[in-house]
């Protein structure tokens, strides 16, 4: 056993939380992990990890090696990202998280067209609108959209999202254009329920500022299925462009309050401090702010 896999081994169970997550991330069986955490420990004549049928925590001395071995592990896999780059094209794998609508309408062909250009590159995609946790499901690296809160994560913007209040041409036929966002507060609003907030803060056309909160009779954890909702005239939506635009430029959908800021949010490439930025996906992120550094393609 290599003194390396030991250390992936230690490294990989302290941020997965479990055995059993650091084995699946890592390829290999349960008890391998076990072995090679019970070989680490004997070799270095100390006890790492309490272990319980629970929980797993760190000794005194298990926290004084994990955070020098995170050093090491990124230290080892910077020269092998080097070496590789000097010598051969980019290749392995780039496990990836993003929301499920922003990759199937726009991400998706962009790491198609990335791939094509590095097809030793192997992706595991989850297009899902969970919010997933990077460290313990191993995932490389994740798109989140949105106004950053984690500080615990890394985060590159790679392009501006804006938010847009949109209905169907019927429906503001019928309950009127709101002329200012108090005007809203007399509608229904399609909510999207994984967005923390009910109340929409605003910035005005000449720097004012404020929030309103609408009544929701309709709300759900998909944005394209509230699209379709406001397409039927089923009430009014704030979600972002690249959700919007298709509707809004066949005419399916109004955009109302143009002169409005209602949030200033971005999609982001995040990824976790301790877990080393491999070249292939510096190269992706990279790849990804030069595609939508000009103008995103959802742009209104």
């Amino acid at each position: 056993m290599s003194r390396y896999e030991e250390i992936e081994a230690f490294v990989r169970t302290i941020e997965a939380g479990s055995f059993t997550q650091a084995a699946k991330q890592l390829g290999v069986t349960k008890s391998a992990i076990s072995r090679r955490l019970s070989d680490l420990e004997a070799r270095l004549g100390a006890q790492l990890i309490q272990r319980t049928t629970r929980s797993l925590s760190l000794t005194e001395a298990g926290e004084t090696l994990f955070h020098r071995a995170v050093g090491l592990l990124a230290d080892w896999n910077e020269a092998e990202s080097v070496t590789a780059s000097d010598n051969c094209a980019l290749a392995g794998q780039i496990r990836l998280a993003a929301p499920l609508t922003f990759g199937v309408q726009y991400l998706g062909t962009a790491l198609l067209d990335f791939n094509a250009l590095h097809p030793k590159v192997h992706f595991d995609i989850d297009f899902s609108d969970r919010q997933i946790d990077l460290i313990s499901e191993g995932v490389d690296i994740a798109i989140r959209i949105g106004q950053l809160s984690d500080s615990s994560l890394v985060a590159r913007k790679i392009a501006p999202v804006e938010m847009v209040v949109a209905a169907s041409p019927d429906y503001l036929d019928l309950h009127g254009r709101p002329a200012t966002p108090e005007d809203l507060k007399g509608h229904q609003e399609l909510r999207y329920t994984n967005r923390p907030r009910k109340n929409w803060p605003y910035i005005g056309p000449s720097g004012e500022t404020g929030e309103i909160e609408m009544r929701s009779t309709l709300q759900a954890n998909n944005g394209t299925f509230l699209t379709e909702a406001a397409m039927a005239g089923l009430g009014i939506t704030i979600s972002p462009a690249f959700i919007l635009c298709e509707a809004v430029r066949s005419g399916k959908l109004e955009v109302i309050l143009r002169d409005y800021v209602w949030s200033d949010i971005a999609a982001y490439a995040v990824y976790p401090p301790t877990r080393h930025l491999s070249l292939r996906v510096r190269t992706l992120v990279d790849y990804l702010v030069s595609l939508y550094k000009d103008e995103p393609p959802w742009k209104i």
